[in-house]
């Protein structure tokens, strides 16, 4: 029997717990992915690596229960949207890892926040006052900090990066829309599904099997933790309006640091605190201001 279709609902703080969790597990996948390409897995065979396992946990977990009708949605245009910007978000972040340390790409992602309050404008019919549109403005400046792109320092591989922050910030538009919609398991049917099937000719024959225990483990895991964390995303972002939620994204600057520092040695440089720290301030002003609006 498929599982009732549950209504977006208004419980603030068990969705910021539960984005919270969400983004521990994205900054792992982002973290395993790296030191899979690191370790001589061609970048493109990782992302469908991670989907794989996440469409095979997504079919072990919930299709003894949903049966056909796990594959069957309200909305499929918009599920077949929202899981190709995921996928194509997923490539732009895991070619930036190839050359960039996991603060810069994190801290590029933090544009989120004022991406989303942006295209919720014409996706979501959200307003915007002026004194947003010039934190939007902050935000952007501090992205500018981090990728230099009229120094010497800027390289390529940040286009990447801002690709993937296109691709998320419409991804995470796109699952408010979704959310009461569809439920859940069909929403993680598609984000994995649609990847999966769409990487699986382009990957086999270069393929690269994992050497060692801890490669293995850490192939293995990479999957799972997309289908928890996207799941955990979906929940929350049922609970709560998508630009109130977005500045959560900003916890994972402390789960990024903490591992770049000490699996990847690869501490945060100044331009990258300095912007980021533009970033937050402007995510968390966005925020704020949208309390007050609520609470008025």
């Amino acid at each position: 029997m498929k599982t009732a279709l549950r209504p977006r609902e208004d419980r603030l703080g068990a969705a910021i717990a539960i984005v919270c969790a969400a983004f521990l597990c994205f900054t792992l996948i982002d973290s395993a992915a790296k030191w899979l390409i690191a370790a001589g897995l061609p970048a493109l065979q990782v992302v469908f690596i991670r989907y794989a396992g996440h469409f095979a946990t997504t079919l072990v977990v919930f299709l003894p229960s949903e049966g056909a009708d796990l594959f069957r949605s309200r909305a499929p245009r918009l599920q077949m949207m929202r899981a190709g910007l995921l996928m194509a978000g997923t490539v732009f972040n895991f070619v930036a890892l190839i050359y960039l340390p996991l603060t810069i790409t994190t801290a590029i992602f933090f544009a989120t926040p004022v991406l989303v309050s942006l295209l919720a404008i014409p996706l979501l019919g959200e307003r915007i006052g002026l004194r947003r549109f010039l934190a939007i403005l902050v935000g952007f400046g501090g992205v500018l900090i981090i990728t230099t792109p009229w120094g010497v320092s800027f390289h390529w591989s940040m286009l990447s990066a801002l690709g993937a922050l296109v691709s998320a910030s419409l991804y995470f538009v796109l699952t408010r829309m979704i959310a009461g919609v569809d439920n859940n398991p069909t929403g993680q049917f598609y984000t994995s599904a649609l990847p999966t099937l769409a990487l699986l000719p382009f990957v086999l024959s270069g393929w690269i099997w994992p050497e060692g225990v801890t490669n293995w483990a850490v192939t293995l895991a990479i999957g799972a933790l997309g289908g928890l964390g996207h799941s955990l995303l979906t929940i929350g972002y049922r609970y709560a309006p998508a630009s109130t939620l977005a500045p959560v994204v900003y916890v994972q600057i402390l789960y990024a640091t903490l591992i770049s520092w000490l699996i990847f040695l690869q501490p945060p440089d100044g331009k990258t605190i300095l912007g980021t720290a533009v970033i937050v301030a402007a995510g968390v002003y966005i925020w704020w201001r949208e309390r007050r609006l609520r609470d008025s």
